[in-house]
């Protein structure tokens, strides 16, 4: 199992709970000291609020003219820019819904998957995500939790250049929900393997 002792520094005593490559932490996700974080943008890259407005707030005006210059992508797709002042050295914005809209189940998969392989592309190690389309968005958390560890795993079954994808969950109720998420999913995954026996 790969060694989480920079989450634990980091994280300031925050809940943690480590799954092989994945991690799932309570806390602040502008604070990650990791490659690349992850911005739930909308698909004209302004960094209005939620996730987007602390990164445009701790993170400098810089960012935000990085993605002025990428100019509008389209829902599902990503961005790479600097990470300004923040911890990362990079953040990918994931356009999960359009300025004042929604984001939805397949905006969700399209931009956590495009996220992942951008930062396998780019030699990334590791990353943090937040519950992206959940907050402003009006995604449904847990739903979002189910959709982000399926392409996590799905990402890591195969070559990647990743180590580490940590989810970055701001307060105890988002994280319980991720965290209740993940079990699930380990108990059912050690049903389906009792069955084969």
């Amino acid at each position: 199992m790969l060694s989480l002792s920079p989450v634990r520094q980091q994280a300031r005593s925050a809940r943690e709970v480590v799954m092989g490559r994945i991690a799932l932490v309570e806390g602040d996700i502008t604070e990650q000291d990791v490659e690349a974080i992850v911005n739930a943008a909308n698909s004209d890259l302004v960094l209005g609020a939620g996730v987007a407005g602390a990164i445009r707030e701790k993170g400098g005006p810089s960012i935000q003219a990085e993605c002025d210059a990428h100019g509008p992508i389209e829902v599902g797709e990503v961005a790479l820019t600097s990470a300004g002042d923040l911890p990362a050295r990079h953040v990918i914005h994931a356009a999960s819904m359009p300025p004042g809209g929604c984001a939805d189940e397949a905006s969700v998969r399209a931009s956590v998957a495009a996220s992942l392989a951008l930062a396998a592309e780019h030699g990334i190690r590791s990353i943090a995500f937040p519950a992206i389309g959940a907050g402003i968005g009006g995604f449904s958390l847990q739903r979002c939790a189910e959709v982000s560890f399926e392409e996590a795993r799905r990402h890591l079954a195969g070559e990647t250049s990743l180590e580490e994808i940590r989810f970055v969950l701001l307060g105890e109720p988002d994280y319980r929900v991720f965290e209740m998420v993940n079990d699930a999913a380990k108990v059912a995954a050690q049903m389906e393997r009792l069955q084969r026996r």
